[in-house]
């Protein structure tokens, strides 16, 4: 009789024989918790910055289920997923590096790799995980298992009296093809780290691994944050010192960086600003961009075939994120200060706002289910985060946090960029 493919995992004990194996099966399977027993795809974390923890959420559960202490500065913290989902690492303002297990909700690694740092990226392969810092300038590279060193990327440049400083690197990202890339906020530089073999001629140091590195000077004056398309072929970098954004198309790096929305910048503004836009909420849906203006009360929307603006949008305020649904047809536009305690819904196709609503006090961050059927929004001030059905825009869940700021699900992992 043939064994039915749900069972071939008991083959040990099948037909009754109860083999050695099939003792340390059920003996495995006894001890396991339901927490270890649980899949990863439907978690997520709330950063609970004025904690310096995280809370572990249920996405379909609605529910928090654990929260794991002992983070450090969580101030202008992010997270990146391992590609299985099941470890988070978390970047802490104050240089440290943990690893926390989902499932157990214990940090498996914890590191302080420098003094001040704002981000980091996991590789394609998932073997390694790479930090940004302001202090010191440049890039460190981990090992995503152990957190044991790998490699480190000064960010050293001449300064206008010839001398070597290090500059603070923003907007660092994964690209295809095993790499990572970076701007550098005092230099006006954008680096390329190919992690996929030893060169013996890269900048690295302080560790055994030497990769290749492509450097692009003159990029424009400032970087403060940067994306990559969903699709991984386009490198975008704002610009804080003058107006317009620098484009790296990573398909042609022989190319050179390329200028795009000459308009678009610090030079436009007519109102104070009083934060500055994240880049990584731009939505590209099909031809058009939509991101958020600097220094205006819209979102602005370019044609990306050869990045002509194309509209703008009056929003509530000076919008921060510009966040899509999944399938592109919504955003959803939080605000700076004083204008931060509302979110806005726009459709893309109509190009306009749809639906104004009250999250709560100092909206800070957003987040989609995978499908987009719900999107969880954090209001830091309210010490809530509230979860909204995308189709009727009614609110479905409420959870008590301690000031929440950002929220980030194990979708991720499996996203460019992200």
């Amino acid at each position: 009789m043939m064994m039915p493919d749900r069972l071939r995992p008991l083959r040990p004990l099948y037909r009754g024989v109860l083999t050695a194996a099939g003792l340390a099966l059920l003996a495995g399977c006894a001890a396991l918790s339901p927490a270890e027993l649980r899949g990863t795809g439907d978690l997520g974390v709330v950063v609970e910055r004025a904690a310096g923890r995280i809370a572990v959420v249920d996405t379909s559960a609605h529910r928090v289920l654990e929260r794991v202490d002992g983070l450090g500065d969580l101030s202008h913290a992010s997270v990146k997923f391992a590609r299985d989902g099941r470890f988070a690492f978390v970047f802490g303002r104050d240089g440290g590096l943990s690893r926390v297990d989902l499932l157990s909700g214990e940090i498996t690694h914890r590191i302080i790799q420098s003094g001040n740092s704002i981000g980091g990226a996991i590789s394609q392969d998932g073997s390694l995980v790479a930090v940004s810092n302001y202090e010191p300038g440049g890039v460190r590279i981990f090992d995503s298992q152990t957190l044991e060193p790998v490699a480190e990327f000064p960010a050293l440049y001449e300064d206008d009296s010839g001398e070597e400083q290090r500059s603070r690197v923003v907007g660092l990202v994964d690209a295809p093809g095993n790499r990572f890339v970076y701007s550098l906020f005092d230099a006006g530089e954008i680096h390329v780290v190919d992690i996929n073999q030893e060169s013996g001629a890269g900048e690295a140091q302080g560790g055994e691994a030497a990769f290749d590195v492509t450097r692009f000077t003159d990029i424009g004056k400032k970087p403060y944050d940067a994306l990559i398309g969903l699709d991984g072929r386009y490198y975008i970098a704002g610009l804080f010192g003058e107006d317009g954004l620098a484009m790296l198309d990573l398909w042609h790096p022989e190319n050179g960086v390329t200028r795009i929305l000459p308009d678009y910048g610090r030079g436009e503004e007519r109102l104070p600003v009083y934060k500055m836009p994240h880049l990584e909420g731009w939505t590209m849906a099909g031809r058009q961009a939509f991101f958020p203006a600097v220094g205006r009360h819209e979102v602005l929307v370019a044609d990306t075939a050869d990045w002509s603006l194309a509209d703008r949008i009056p929003v509530h305020g000076q919008p921060i994120f510009v966040m899509s649904r999944p399938d592109k047809r919504q955003l959803w536009v939080n605000f700076a200060h004083p204008n931060n305690d509302v979110v806005q819904v726009i459709d893309t196709e109509k190009r306009e706002v749809i639906a104004t609503l009250s999250p709560g006090e100092a909206v800070l961050h957003m987040e989609f289910t995978p499908k987009g059927e719900q999107v969880w929004v954090s209001a830091r001030d309210s010490d809530r985060v509230t979860v909204y059905d995308t189709r009727t825009l009614e609110e479905v869940a409420r959870l008590k946090s301690a000031s929440p700021s950002g929220i980030f699900f194990t979708d991720r992992a499996q996203r460019i960029g992200l």
